[in-house]
């Protein structure tokens, strides 16, 4: 959908009443009071909205006068307060606090049900740099000889566990990568479960081991359908229980909507950019938080993001006001 001049109004008032909900007036007794968390958070929300950078979403506040009195900014912040207030908000339990907040907006509202059927998860890569990729791949085939064209680099990295029906995002752990994706797997599983009951998780064959599919059965109660292709082909019976069932009756028909958290991945990247303009590693992750709420944010008050999305979610709109009202 495009970006209306009602948007982003809508997405900075709606980030703010979350913030209200979940973040304290300020962060400390003594401190200046000139701006509240929830003020800084929705800016920061409206900032990855419109793909800006701090000194930019400066610029704006100051240039629509009406972006600030829609959250009752009285003035206009410095653009390190913002880069100061990313820091002390989004990797946190700040953080953790506004993504529980999410979810259960999008419970009242009904774009999630008590309990979700049916979610993924997958990882995703981001750019660290504003490059074109065709550039890259023409200067490796200059640079490599002909049996070797990749270049493996370290890049931000993040799972992100969604809902399949409403492409909402449940949990979010970040990384580097290139690597395995086992270490993300019971960290995801446990942020999900603290927010929301999950009945079944399809995951692909990089999470594939019995101790995944015991952690997400008897510690989270969650049914895991993952592959279990991992290793070398075999006709022999593989170890543990639930591997081999997995292979003997896997369920492929159900298997086919892991394909959504490949939509929720596009959505951020193709919504909300693909590169970061952070540079250090805890900068990028709380960048990559950032992209996940503000693509929540989204769904709550835009409705739906790609025609692919939810139909329902175009009465979100007309319920979102009582929600927040009460």
């Amino acid at each position: 959908m495009g970006t209306t001049s009602k948007s982003p109004k809508r997405i900075l008032q709606a980030a703010h009443a979350i913030g209200q909900r979940r973040l304290p007036a300020y962060s400390h007794r003594f401190s200046p009071k000139k701006f509240t968390l929830p003020q800084l958070f929705a800016c920061l929300v409206l900032k990855e909205f419109l793909r800006l950078d701090y000194r930019k979403l400066s610029v704006l506040l100051e240039d629509a006068p009406s972006f600030a009195a829609a959250i009752g900014l009285k003035s206009v912040p410095h653009f390190s307060t913002f880069q100061k207030a990313a820091d002390r908000l989004l990797l946190t339990q700040h953080a953790r606090r506004l993504l529980d907040e999410t979810v259960e907006v999008a419970q009242r509202v009904g774009v999630l049900k008590k309990t979700v059927a049916l979610a993924a998860l997958d990882g995703i890569g981001f750019e660290t740099r504003h490059i074109s990729a065709y550039f890259v791949k023409r200067r490796e085939k200059g640079c490599k000889t002909s049996y070797q064209m990749t270049t493996y680099t370290r890049y931000p990295y993040a799972n992100i566990v969604c809902a399949c029906r409403s492409h909402f995002v449940l949990a979010i752990v970040t990384g580097r990568g290139p690597g395995p994706d086992d270490p993300y797997f019971q960290p995801a599983l446990r942020q999900t479960v603290r927010r929301i009951r999950v009945t079944t998780l399809l995951a692909d064959a990089g999470f594939d081991s019995e101790r995944a599919h015991m952690f997400a059965r008897q510690e989270c109660g969650i049914r895991a359908i993952i592959p279990a292709t991992r290793g070398r082909p075999t006709t022999k019976p593989l170890r543990g229980y639930w591997r081999n069932k997995m292979k003997q009756r896997f369920p492929k028909r159900r298997y086919g909507q892991r394909w959504q958290v490949e939509t929720v991945h596009s959505m951020i990247k193709r919504v909300l950019g693909a590169a970061l303009r952070a540079r250090s590693y805890w900068s990028q992750s709380r960048e990559i938080i950032l992209k996940a709420l503000t693509l929540n944010v989204m769904i709550l008050r835009c409705g739906k993001v790609f025609d692919r999305a939810d139909t329902n979610l175009l009465a979100v709109g007309r319920t979102m006001l009582s929600a927040f009202a009460r």
